[in-house]
């Protein structure tokens, strides 16, 4: 089945690896922190404030191939202090309302100062 790379210059993108790769209609979102695009900085210093950037980062690729949040199927939450996790609850309440995606939990385990929370995710469409 035929891969597509899925980019946009609105959420942050790294070398090495791409924002998402669409497989029919899945999308597989890479590792995403809460790094603002307009600023090229970290959106704040707490658990909040990243998720949510986060999250806003995931949506934009998601849109890019033509999915929403509300598509996500699994989320993977990797977290730099397992601490926090209780933090993220109120965020993902705000931006998943009504159905809430599968959910896992692990440590960041690369050490990239300030960065509390990164987010992977899968996405199934019913848009090609």
């Amino acid at each position: 089945m035929p891969r597509e790379i899925i980019s946009t210059p609105e959420a942050p993108e790294y070398p090495g690896y791409s924002q998402a790769v669409k497989v029919g209609n899945t999308i597989y979102v890479a590792g995403t922190v809460g790094v603002d695009v307009a600023t090229g900085e970290l959106a704040g210093p707490t658990i909040q404030e990243q998720t949510r950037q986060s999250l806003i980062n995931c949506q934009a690729i998601l849109r890019a191939g033509s999915a929403e949040l509300s598509d996500a199927v699994m989320v993977h939450t990797l977290l730099m202090r397992p601490e926090d996790a209780d933090g993220i609850i109120e965020v993902f309440d705000e931006f998943f309302p009504d159905v809430r995606p599968p959910r896992c939990v692990s440590k960041l385990g690369v050490d990239r100062p300030g960065i509390l929370v990164s987010l992977a995710m899968v996405a199934v469409t019913d848009q090609p």
